[in-house]
């Protein structure tokens, strides 16, 4: 982050752009922003955008105090920001990806996030990366990355999870060898074998309820279980430090951690509809990523108001917003209405 070596005089700063993407609707740019304020010129905003240096540790710096550090979960996923209409040459940052939204590749930026859910039920970001194809680097180099960098920061995860990008099997070793335990998805021609130590795909199992016993193939002993997703199956794996106590693994276990990983889907959804984290109008690198950490900060500060019971959803604060304003422009305009179909018949009286 920059350090700051005097008192500040610029006008816009971090905490009116976060209120400013919490609260517009539509239109985010650094005109509107600065239509809105009146003492802001559109100049002063998008240097903001541009000269700071926010970092994902700045994130965690803000997060830290406020969760539990050891004993939580952490899940990685990635979306896509939607720019189907810029020009990727002329931002660094916007390239084509795969989009699990659309099923297919598209243009827009690539943001792997690390998910921590602590044992009190708060749910943050802890790290992130924007994917950059000049870096050279995987997901998988990012994901293991910023694994390192949250326990070097002190995170003390128990459990990892992540879906079936994630599951290499380099990843679930490196896992299993820093004695964590995992939930990830499995693509159903991944290779199992029972005690005979045939490999067979795991899609060719009957695999009870309760779940199954098998070795993934270079990973070893893993608990696999199935559910079925908008009428198909999907395959998980589960392991535990302990060998021995992976085959007493549950449904309700699955579940259980299921349904936390969950959580990154909702929070994706969230920084789109509710953090803007997709309107800006900025082409610039610095100014792209400076407009993605205050979407993420919005969102923690969504995130910890939930948790302390001052709104009920992150959906909230938005649609309350406007409460007021539309109730206000209803009513007057049934009263400017009712009086308008009086005066008609008064005239028609005469």
């Amino acid at each position: 982050m920059r350090i700051i070596t005097k008192p500040s005089t610029a006008k816009c700063n971090l905490q009116i752009y976060i209120l400013f993407l919490l609260c517009e609707p539509r239109y985010v740019s650094c005109v509107h922003l600065a239509k809105i304020m009146e003492n802001l010129s559109h100049d002063s905003i998008n240097r903001f955008l541009l000269r700071e240096d926010y970092t994902p540790k700045d994130l965690f710096i803000e997060v830290s105090p406020q969760i539990e550090l050891e004993g939580g979960t952490v899940s990685v996923d990635d979306m896509v920001i939607d720019k189907l209409y810029s020009d990727k040459e002329k931002a660094e940052l916007i390239d084509y990806f795969w989009s699990g939204k659309h099923k297919k590749v598209v243009k827009g930026i690539n943001i792997v996030t690390l998910y921590y859910t602590d044992r009190n039920g708060i749910s943050v970001p802890a790290n992130y990366r924007i994917v950059n194809k000049n870096e050279r680097k995987t997901k998988h180099d990012y994901f293991l990355e910023m694994l390192a960098e949250v326990e070097a920061w002190g995170l003390k995860p128990s459990v990892v999870t992540g879906d079936s990008w994630y599951a290499s099997k380099d990843n679930l070793n490196i896992l299993k060898d820093k004695a964590l335990s995992g939930l990830f998805a499995l693509e159903a021609n991944r290779l199992v074998s029972l005690d005979d130590g045939v490999y067979v795909k795991i899609k060719s199992l009957d695999i009870p309820q309760d779940g199954l016993m098998v070795n993934l193939k270079k990973v070893g002993q893993v608990k696999i279980f199935r559910m079925v997703f908008k009428n198909e199956f999907r395959y998980y794996a589960m392991f535990v430090p302990n060998p021995e106590k992976i085959s007493g693994l549950s449904w309700e276990d699955f579940q259980r951690i299921h349904d936390l990983h969950w959580e990154i889907e909702q929070y994706h959804r969230a920084l789109k509809q509710v953090c803007n984290i997709e309107r800006f109008q900025v082409r610039e690198s610095s100014a792209i990523r400076t407009h993605i950490f205050c979407a993420i900060r919005g969102f923690v500060q969504l995130e910890f108001l939930r948790f302390q019971g001052q709104i009920l959803n992150w959906y909230s604060l938005q649609r309350n917003l406007f409460t007021e304003v539309i109730r206000s422009f209803i009513l007057d305009n049934l009263a400017a209405q009712f009086l308008d179909l009086n005066n008609l018949e008064k005239i028609a009286s005469f």
